[in-house]
């Protein structure tokens, strides 16, 4: 009996870590999900007022101009100038459209993959921002997930975002490659940096600073991957690596000679 007292008292503790642990990583999670819901309502709000302001004003503007048309069709007047008019103001709605779609999810992700997008992206983002960005992407040797690819593209925009937010920066070198066994994206800046006791904050894995930084870590957390931040007063590197899913070889026999084959999965 008393050896049985004194087990049930050592394992006491560890079972009230547990729960603590539990509950902590449970408030951790709802707070994430509740920062993320906040997150996608901003970034709604963004992209009704986006299409408000400037597609909605646009297709204003192209009805005005299709009543003057009608107008000068009944009094048989030139119309090649309204014509014109017309034109560009659906050309201009054309395009405001395609930047807002490929923003929320490029389409060239599905149809080239990542590094396309991720060229298509950064092409824009030192035009808009005059950061030079240089770029090493390595050939994707095999294809990735929408999943994976969706994440890398994710990481990428939001550490962007953040190098013309807060850096200070004047040039930021972007690479992309494969390892043995893990695909690394990895964004450098030569910033001011990011204070020490902010970066230990960020760090953390129930870290309360930093929506964005969540969204990252939440996303490479679902593949298994892992995200890297490291920062000095010569900039910040933030590193995305996510292992590679395994190439499974199946045997299927061949219909006419019974010999059987390997076929990657």
């Amino acid at each position: 009996m008393w050896i049985l007292s004194k087990r049930s008292k050592q394992s006491a503790p560890s079972h009230a870590q547990l729960e603590l642990l539990v509950l902590e990583r449970t408030t951790a999670l709802r707070n994430l999900s509740q920062r993320l819901l906040k997150v996608q309502d901003d970034e709604r709000r963004r992209v009704a007022r986006d299409l408000h302001d400037s597609t909605g004003q646009t297709l204003a503007a192209l009805k005005m101009s299709l009543v003057v048309l009608e107008k000068n069709l009944e009094q048989n007047r030139p119309t090649s100038g309204v014509l014109s008019e017309i034109a560009a103001l659906a050309d201009q709605a054309l395009q405001e459209i395609r930047t807002t779609s490929y923003l929320l999810h490029p389409p060239l992700l599905d149809e080239a993959g990542f590094t396309s997008a991720a060229q298509w992206y950064v092409d824009g983002f030192a035009k808009r921002s005059g950061i030079k960005v240089r770029l090493e992407l390595e050939s994707q040797r095999e294809q990735l997930s929408i999943t994976t690819e969706t994440a890398l593209f994710r990481v990428l925009q939001e550490s962007l975002t953040n190098v013309h937010r807060h850096s200070g920066a004047s040039e930021v070198s972007i690479r992309f490659q494969h390892q043995a066994e893990t695909v690394v994206l990895e964004i450098r800046d030569d910033g001011h940096g990011i204070p020490a006791e902010l970066l230990s904050r960020l760090c953390e894995p129930a870290s309360e600073i930093g929506v964005g930084l969540a969204g990252m870590r939440e996303r490479l957390n679902e593949l298994n991957g892992k995200l890297e931040i490291e920062s000095d007063a010569h900039g910040t590197s933030v590193r995305a690596t996510v292992p590679m899913p395994p190439i499974v070889v199946r045997t299927v026999p061949d219909d006419s000679t019974g010999i059987a084959f390997n076929h990657p999965n």
